[in-house]
């Protein structure tokens, strides 16, 4: 194989990957060393892949050749591919952006980061995080700025910002994320990509914390793939979800198969408004565009937000939860109260339960990722003090919380998918948002836009 087609071969999806090298159409070595290339190429002017492992990564290749020569298959045999820079890969620095941490080395992989090995992923580096990996930005004292592929004034989303922009430029064809904020779903919309938050639970987040943590996993925290195209979001979760260790002994995985097969089967609420949040007048055309043509698809379309559990009453838990989670272990942090908190769990359970009913009449809910595209990068290190310009209108940044939250709340699965451009040339995406352990079911309907609509397009060479 010449390296010139080895090289194309990388702007086919994971599973068009996978198939070629269970074929012998091409070597995991010949794609591992494409895979290099391109990022040696192309990293310079975007610094997305800021942990780089490459010589594993060939000997990586060079076993997954011998069991493909075996007659060996795996789900994720002998595909190059990123992770993101907070999952623990045995070896390699964990910073998580903190400076403190900058020599910290892990001593062992997570378990996402083993079950993809188990696979036979080639793991080539690890991607950019802003600190503590709060921010819609990836930017760090360590690793320095990621930038958008569509535009490098731009941020490319966070916290996954690094695994996103490595995507859309086409270094690598599969990223494993992580969301407790969009932390996923915002960067795949900023870059134009794919990406899924998991209902909570669904793959285990051990080995996915900042250094000498190791404890209960942390409220609303999810970890998930981004793809280039929604088929390769489900590959990836069939290889990770699943139970740990220690509930594997009496649980197994069974999610649902998709809610339908094709977009007529489908009753759609779509939710193009929150409560004190603004929106971008453009994402707003677009979805409600969308709207129109999942009509005529023969899609049952509604657009009666009332029927959501009311939003400030969410917002308020949501972030309350939150805020308990990330001060735990900070300097000067207040200790909570514990009978507060757990009146936080109940309102939250009470939210669960109102979306579970709504998903008796609805199959999906879509609404935006957030409520702007990719926006310029940001300098003013407190959020308090940040405001997006939005509509003309400068408007609170920590107020686009809402749409992400839509779904961390109540613990569902939501799948941000690619569905046109600004009027400027900068990616679009949708939220779709489903009920609990459906995962399938938003992947799949994501698929159903990608397959009837179009999905990810490339962006021009920086």
């Amino acid at each position: 194989m010449s390296e010139t087609l080895s090289r194309d071969l990388l702007d086919s999806s994971a599973g068009e990957l996978v198939q070629a090298l269970a074929a012998r159409k091409v070597s995991a070595l010949e794609l591992t060393d494409a895979a290099i290339g391109r990022i040696e190429a192309r990293d310079g002017a975007i610094n997305a892949v800021v942990v780089r492992d490459f010589d594993r990564a060939r000997m990586a290749a060079k076993a997954a050749d011998a069991a493909l020569a075996r007659g060996e298959r795996g789900a994720l045999l002998g595909l190059p591919m990123t992770v993101k820079e907070s999952h623990n890969v045995a070896g390699l620095p964990c910073t998580w952006g903190f400076e403190l941490f900058k020599d910290f080395v892990a001593p062992a992989d997570s378990v996402g980061v083993a079950r993809l090995k188990a696979a036979g992923a080639v793991i080539l580096g690890k991607t950019n995080v802003p600190v503590m990996l709060s921010d819609w930005q990836s930017a760090n004292p360590i690793y320095g700025r990621t930038v958008n592929p569509w535009d490098p004034t731009r941020s490319p989303g966070g916290s996954s910002g690094g695994g996103a922009a490595a995507l859309a430029a086409g270094m690598v064809p599969l990223e494993f994320g992580s969301d407790v904020g969009g932390s996923i779903r915002v960067p795949a919309a900023f870059c134009g990509v794919y990406g899924h938050k998991p209902s909570y639970g669904l793959i285990p987040t051990r080995g996915h914390a900042p250094a000498g943590v190791d404890g209960v996993p942390p409220p609303l925290l999810v970890l998930g793939p981004l793809a280039r195209s929604a088929a390769d979001l489900q590959l990836a979760l069939d290889v990770l979800a699943g139970p740990d260790e220690l509930e594997s002994v009496g649980c197994r995985l069974d999610l649902p198969a998709p809610r339908g097969a094709r977009l007529s089967d489908y009753r759609v609420l779509i939710v193009d408004a929150l409560p004190d949040v603004e929106t971008d007048e453009e994402i707003l055309t677009a979805l409600n565009e969308l709207g129109d043509r999942l009509v005529k698809a023969g899609a049952q379309v509604t657009r009666d937000i009332a029927r959501l559990p009311d939003p400030a009453r969410a917002r308020e838990l949501f972030m309350g939860i939150l805020d308990t989670a990330l001060s735990r272990g900070r300097p000067y942090a207040q200790p909570g109260n514990a009978h507060d908190y757990m009146a936080l769990l109940d309102g939250q359970l009470e939210v669960r339960r109102a979306w579970a009913e709504l998903f008796r009449d609805v199959d999906v809910v879509l609404s935006p990722a957030f409520g702007t595209v990719a926006y310029p990068h940001q300098e003013e290190p407190d959020w308090s003090q940040r405001t997006l310009t939005i509509n003309g209108r400068a408007t609170p940044q920590g107020a686009q919380m809402a749409w992400p939250a839509l779904a961390l709340l109540p613990n569902l699965p939501a799948t941000a998918a690619p569905i046109g451009f600004t009027k400027a040339g900068l990616p679009i995406a949708v939220q779709v948002i489903g009920p609990y352990l459906e995962d399938s079911t938003t992947i799949g309907f994501a698929g159903l836009l990608e397959r009837e609509f179009g999905g990810f397009t490339a962006p021009p060479p920086l």
